[in-house]
C-alpha cells in the first residue's frame, strides 16, 4: 500500500472516530438535557401542561408562539375559534397574569356583522371625573339575613366533581382575594369551597345534592346546617342550565370518588345524573312554595336559575307573585342562556335549545319592570360574559350582577381542550387524576383568579 494512500485512510478513520465521538457526546448531551428538562418541568408549578407532560409539553408553548404565522395562512383566525375564540381567551390569560392587555394595529372583530353590539362613545369624555366605585347592592332585603355586596363580577357554579379539588381551592382563595362570591354548583358544599373564606352561594339542583334526605327529598335539617355557616350567603334553586335545558347534570362514574359520593349522598363510581326537573315542582305556584320554604328555613336570600325559552310560564310566575304579594318573589334570578357551557351535555341541546342572552336578558328585565318587581328581584346574568365589554353590555341592559364559570376556568389555565367530560383534562382542572392535578398549583392559580376578577 502506498504511504500516501495509507495516510489518507488513517485520516479518514480519524475523522470517523471524531465524528463518532461527537455523535456520542451529542447523544449524551441530549439525554442529559432531556433529563434536566424533565426534572425542571416536574418541579415547576407555573405551567400545568409542562408539569403533567414534562419535556413534550414544552412543544405546546413553542407551537403557540409560532401560532400567529401558521394561523394566518393555514388555520383559524383569532376570531374564528369556538366556543371561545383565541382573542377572548388570550385577553383572559393576560388579565389573570396581570400583564399588558393592549393590542396593536386594529380590531380583528367583525364590526360589519348584523347584530354586533357596540357602545356609543361620548363626544366630550370626562375621563375619571364621573367614575365611581361599585355601590353596595342588597339582595333579599326582607330576609332575616340579607346579603349586601358591591361585587359586580362573580364566579358561577362549577360543582366539585365536575372540577377538581385544587381547582375548587384556587377558586375559593381567589374569590376571597377578589372580594367576589363563589357559587358551589349543584354538587353540594365541600370543605374546599370553605377553605378560602369567600362568600358562597349554595346551589340546589334537581337532585338536591348535599341537602337531600335518604329518599332524595329536600331536607330542612341539612338546609339549616348549611344556612348556619356564615360564609353561605344565598341559596340558588337551579331549574335549568343554559347548555342543557331540559336535562339534569351529568357526572361520569369515573369522576364520582368516595369523597364526592359522600358530599352528594350517592354511590361511589356510578354515573351521577340529576333529574331533568325538580319532582315537586309542577307549576309556578310550586316554585314560589319552594322559594318560601328555603327562605323560611335558612333565613337567607333565595333565587332561581334558569335559561329562558318559552316565556309564558314567566308571565304566570310574576302574575302569581303579585297575587301573593311582592315578598313571595324570589330574591334574585340568575339568567343563563344558550350561550352557557357545561362539562357534559348532549350536543343538540347545546346547539339548538334556549334563547341567547342578548335576547333573553332584555326580555327578563322588561317583564320584571312590567310587573313592578324590578327592585324586588335582582338580576344575575350568565353566559359567555368573560370580557369587560360584554360585562358592561349586560349591566347596561339591566343586570345587577354577572357570573362567569368558563372565564374563571381560563384564569385557572384551561386551554379549551374540550375534555371536561373525560377525566383527562391536561391542565388538572376537570380531572380527578392525581398526576394531572399536580400541575395545578393552588397558590399561583388563586392569584390569577383574583387578578382576573378584579
Amino acid at each position: 500500500m502506498q504511504p500516501e494512500f495509507k495516510s489518507q485512510i488513517n485520516m479518514l478513520l480519524l475523522g470517523l472516530d471524531i465524528m463518532t465521538g461527537l455523535f456520542i457526546l451529542a447523544l449524551i448531551g441530549g439525554i442529559i438535557s432531556i433529563i434536566y428538562m424533565y426534572i425542571v418541568d416536574k418541579g415547576q408549578t407555573k405551567q400545568a401542561i409542562r408539569h403533567n407532560y414534562p419535556v413534550i409539553g414544552r412543544f405546546r408553548y413553542l407551537f403557540e408562539k409560532q401560532g400567529e404565522f401558521f394561523r394566518q395562512y393555514f388555520f383559524a383566525q383569532d376570531r374564528e375559534e369556538m366556543p371561545f375564540n383565541r382573542a377572548e381567551r388570550s385577553w383572559v390569560y393576560r388579565a389573570a397574569k396581570n400583564v399588558d392587555r393592549t393590542i396593536a394595529f386594529g380590531s380583528t372583530r367583525n364590526l360589519d356583522q348584523v347584530g354586533t353590539i357596540m357602545f356609543m362613545n361620548c363626544a366630550f369624555p370626562t375621563l375619571s371625573e364621573d367614575a365611581i366605585p361599585p355601590q353596595n347592592v342588597t339582595i333579599g332585603a326582607n330576609c332575616t339575613t340579607p346579603y349586601t355586596t358591591n361585587s359586580l363580577f362573580n364566579i358561577s357554579g362549577m360543582s366539585y366533581g365536575a372540577i377538581s379539588k385544587p381547582a375548587v381551592l384556587a377558586l375559593s382563595h381567589g374569590a376571597k382575594e377578589a372580594g367576589c362570591w363563589l357559587n358551589t354548583g349543584e354538587g353540594g358544599l365541600s370543605s374546599h369551597h370553605l377553605a378560602g373564606g369567600a362568600d358562597l352561594v349554595y346551589q340546589i339542583g334537581t337532585a338536591k345534592y348535599g341537602v337531600r334526605d335518604d329518599s332524595g327529598q329536600l331536607s330542612d335539617e341539612k338546609l339549616k346546617s348549611f344556612a348556619a355557616l356564615e360564609q353561605v350567603k344565598m341559596f340558588e334553586i337551579k331549574l335549568s342550565q343554559g347548555a342543557k335545558p331540559g336535562k339534569g347534570g351529568i357526572l361520569p362514574g369515573k369522576k364520582v370518588t368516595p369523597e364526592i359520593a359522600k358530599i352528594r349522598g350517592i354511590p361511589v363510581g356510578e354515573d351521577s345524573i340529576s333529574p331533568n326537573a325538580h319532582p315537586e315542582i309542577k307549576n309556578v305556584g310550586d316554585i314560589l312554595d319552594m322559594v318560601a320554604r328555603i327562605r323560611q328555613v335558612s333565613g337567607k336570600p333565595v333565587g332561581l336559575k334558569f335559561v329562558l325559552g318559552h316565556s309564558q310560564w314567566l308571565n304566570d310566575l310574576l302574575t302569581e307573585v303579585n297575587k301573593r304579594g311582592v315578598n313571595s318573589a324570589p330574591d334574585f334570578i340568575t339568567l343563563d342562556s344558550a350561550d352557557g357551557g357545561t362539562g357534559a351535555a348532549p350536543q343538540p341541546l347545546m346547539d339548538y335549545v334556549g334563547l341567547p342572552l342578548k335576547e333573553s336578558l332584555p326580555l327578563l328585565v322588561n317583564m320584571l319592570e312590567k310587573y313592578n318587581l324590578r327592585e324586588q328581584v335582582k338580576v344575575i346574568a350568565s353566559g359567555k360574559l368573560i370580557t369587560p365589554s360584554k360585562v358592561a353590555w349586560a349591566l347596561a341592559v339591566g343586570a345587577d350582577f354577572i357570573v362567569s364559570a368558563r372565564g374563571n376556568m381560563f384564569a385557572l389555565g384551561c386551554i379549551q381542550a374540550l375534555q371536561c367530560n373525560k377525566n383527562t383534562c391536561p391542565t388538572g382542572i376537570t380531572t380527578h387524576n392525581p398526576k394531572l392535578q399536580e400541575g395545578l398549583n393552588v397558590q399561583d392559580k388563586a392569584l390569577r383568579i383574583a387578578n382576573y376578577n378584579k
